[in-house]
């Protein structure tokens, strides 16, 4: 039997504040969304930006430690798998989403070199490492941490 790999590394900016909630079971979850962006030319030789925002899900320390160091407009270093699941909206509809489970996520940190040129560190989270990483050399990367499975508690009406 062939393996397969679901692994997706984002680098960008967070739309909205993180929503941290405690579900029932006692589980913490946080949210938001994360927009990546590049740039191109067009057939005119015109630089155009296209934006994707990306729909992030974090659990249990992951979702503490992002609820406390992230806000609207940090840059942040996200890696995690697809999923994709279904609800019904208020509507009645069944409604789809594709989300992004975190198994790692980090804020980043402008510095500026001696040349003039900008890069961009995190801080590896308590329950991953002590120790910072330039996120333009991925294999000093920490280990990611396990995630629960979905709780389908949180499939409620509204998928924010």
């Amino acid at each position: 039997m062939a393996r397969s790999l679901n692994r997706v590394t984002l680098i960008g900016n967070l739309g909205q504040d993180p929503e941290l909630r405690s579900l029932p079971s006692g589980q913490s979850v946080c949210k938001f969304t994360l927009a990546t962006s590049e740039s191109y030319k067009d057939k005119n030789g015109e630089w155009q930006e296209v934006t994707d925002w990306h729909n992030i899900v974090l659990w249990e320390n992951l979702a503490r430690e992002a609820g406390e160091n992230l806000k609207k407009g940090s840059r942040a270093y996200v890696e995690g798998k697809i999923k994709n699941r279904s609800y019904e909206g208020k509507d009645g509809q069944k409604r789809y989403i594709t989300e992004i489970t975190a198994t790692m996520c980090y804020p980043l940190v402008r510095t500026s070199t001696n040349s003039g040129e900008s890069n961009y560190y995190g801080q590896g989270t308590r329950q991953e490492s002590d120790t910072s990483f330039n996120v333009n050399e991925f294999s000093q990367v920490p280990r990611s941490l396990d995630v629960p499975a979905s709780d389908p508690s949180i499939d409620d009406e509204v998928p924010f």
